[in-house]
């Protein structure tokens, strides 16, 4: 039987920037279950924090601290954090005392990871979930699909987002965004060893996110392949839209001049996929789909746990 609650769940939101602002109007459009009751940030005059008065959310420019002495806060089941891997980390100390279920956009990764068509289910009960990267929600999914009929010995994911959709926080988090998308390729996604690289692509016009998956696997069945990719793109764009292969699966196999080839222990298959994600233009520009598979994932994670 499907859990329904009898009122909405009350949530907050940490960050003021694209990310914060994007989250905060999906769930008030979107959303059946949730409400966006508070907004914090450090910029009294930024345009989420403008945007949310306006809506009717309770806001501070005080950060995490002015969060917690809102009359809105005592309320709050649900706080998502769209702040910076090093924010979070201090914004999850100040608020563990209080209890608040934590869904955590950066790539802080204190909690487990949590990639919604995969493991949506499997960490309900912890008190602070990582959203990973905007690279790890689109690829992750792909070489999880690739998992589920042959073992990946080997995954690499190129991640191009448009240079006018990152902001400061993103910039300031390419490190982790490597290091937490490579291991998420390799604890969701099955993947032996997991590598991830970003682009921030200056081009003018802005071109929407794309991403490429390269997963070198041993024998395989390639139709059986192709099927579960195709499987779960259309897992994806159930909350995604705007996520799309771009062509066809690749599968060729590997020969011995492959620099590859010694990732996948010799003889062995390389499946290329192609994707695009083009964002919903809730707030920013389409071209942003970054932003928008990484709020609209952190929407769908919400919305599980508040049912829960």
């Amino acid at each position: 039987m499907t859990e329904t609650p009898l009122t909405k769940s009350r949530v907050a939101i940490i960050g003021s920037g694209n990310i914060g602002t994007d989250l905060m109007i999906k769930v008030i459009r979107l959303s059946e279950t949730l409400e966006v009751v508070a907004m914090a940030g450090i910029d009294a005059g930024s345009d989420g924090l403008a945007r949310a008065r306006r809506l009717g959310v309770a806001t501070t420019h005080e950060g995490v601290e002015g969060l917690v002495k809102l009359d809105a806060f005592a309320d709050v089941a649900i706080v998502l954090d769209a702040t910076s891997a090093k924010a979070h980390k201090h914004n999850a100390a100040v608020l563990a005392p209080y209890g608040k279920r934590l869904v955590d956009l950066t790539p802080a990764a204190i909690g487990p990871y949590v990639v919604p068509p995969v493991n949506l289910d499997e960490h309900l009960d912890a008190p602070d979930v990582n959203m990973v990267t905007c690279g790890g929600q689109a690829t992750v999914p792909i070489v999880a699909a690739v998992s589920r009929v042959a073992p990946v010995r080997y995954a690499e994911i190129v991640a191009s987002i448009a240079s006018k959709s990152a902001g400061p926080g993103t910039r300031a988090n390419i490190d982790e965004f490597t290091e937490t998308t490579s291991r998420a390729l390799e604890v969701v996604g099955g993947a032996a060893r997991g590598k991830a690289i970003i682009v921030l692509n200056p081009a003018e016009p802005p071109l929407v996110m794309r991403d490429t998956v390269y997963c070198v696997v041993g024998d395989c069945d390639e139709e059986a392949v192709r099927t579960s990719v195709e499987k779960m793109v259309d897992e994806v764009a159930a909350y995604v839209p705007g996520y799309r292969l771009k062509q066809q699966v690749q599968i060729r196999p590997l020969d011995s001049g492959d620099p590859l080839t010694d990732l996948a222990g010799g003889e062995g298959h390389l499946v290329s996929v192609f994707l695009e994600v083009e964002g919903a233009a809730h707030y920013l520009p389409a071209y942003a789909g970054n932003l928008d598979i990484m709020t609209s994932a952190a929407l769908r994670v919400a919305e599980r746990l508040a049912l829960r």
